[in-house]
């Protein structure tokens, strides 16, 4: 049980490491963003590109994802997402589900429809013992990993200025602009962050979840269900979400093969049926 209990968190935090921008975007920036997988491929693609043909190390490949995935975020934001900001949320779906398939069949076209080959670097490969358990030291380090980021966006939005400024423009961006807070630079600033971590996640999940074009459109469900349940707008709540997505997954697994992804769903049902605006919802619902 120790194990599954292990596994299902590992896999939990490589989900809320996609998933925490899609909450960005989604409650802070009031933005359907059904793409974000997408800038999680780019990032995972870069990663796997420098580290296969150019003979990167994996760390510095996790620098170039979330760099990347940024640096296409910055571009998209600026060329297309924020003339949607206020526009209906179904052409905010149109559009992005738009660039989900353009993003599958450019990636195919480039680099075919095979998953991404990738070997783990030494000091992560194999198994470590903890607690009387052995236990993957990659899985460790996306723990870690997840940790870290938690740790860090509690700190930049609770705790900065940037954070204060987020927050007062998501509650009334007329009074936020009033006051001198530059809303658009700031919005830009989120969406960037949010693409980065995605970029981040994604070159992560190289090594447990694979990476192939229709990573994007695979995965989508579960980002938006981490998402939905844990409160979107919120870092806590995917994360939480994530956590108990990736047990309940893992244990489906172990325990019930053949029920499949039935038992997310069920969770998923459940826990809105309870908690409508998500286990931990943005103050104000």
């Amino acid at each position: 049980m120790g194990i599954v209990i292990f596994d299902g968190v590992a896999y939990g935090m490589l989900l809320f490491l996609i998933a925490v921008g899609l909450s960005i975007t989604m409650g802070l920036m009031n933005f359907v963003n059904l793409a974000h997988g997408a800038f999680a491929m780019a990032g995972g693609y870069a990663a796997a590109v420098a580290m296969n043909s150019y003979g990167w190390g994996f760390f510095p490949a996790l620098v170039l994802s979330f760099v990347v995935a940024a640096a296409v975020g910055a571009v998209l934001e600026f060329t297309l997402y924020r003339r949607l900001y206020r526009s209906h949320p179904l052409d905010q779906v149109l559009l992005s589900i738009g660039l989900v398939f353009v993003s599958i069949a450019a990636f195919t076209y480039f680099f075919g429809p095979s998953m991404q080959p990738f070997t783990l670097p030494p000091m992560l490969d194999g198994r470590i013992a903890i607690a009387g358990m052995e236990v993957g030291r990659y899985r460790l380090f996306l723990i870690v990993c997840g940790a870290l980021v938690l740790g860090g966006l509690l700190l930049l939005l609770n705790k900065t200025r940037f954070g204060a400024m987020v927050r007062a423009s998501v509650d009334n961006q007329r009074v936020a602009r009033g006051t001198g807070i530059p809303v658009q630079l700031l919005f830009f600033a989120t969406f960037v962050l949010g693409c980065g971590l995605a970029g981040l996640g994604g070159a992560l999940s190289l090594g447990m979840l694979g990476l192939e074009p229709t990573f994007p459109l695979k995965y989508l469900v579960l980002f938006l269900i981490v998402v939905c349940v844990g409160g979107a707008g919120t870092v806590v709540g995917p994360f939480v979400a994530a956590l108990l997505v990736g047990i309940v997954d893992m244990a489906g697994k172990y325990y019930l093969p053949e029920a499949g992804a039935f038992l997310i769903y069920v969770f998923m049902v459940v826990t809105l049926l309870l908690r409508p605006h998500g286990l931990i919802p943005r103050k104000g619902l």
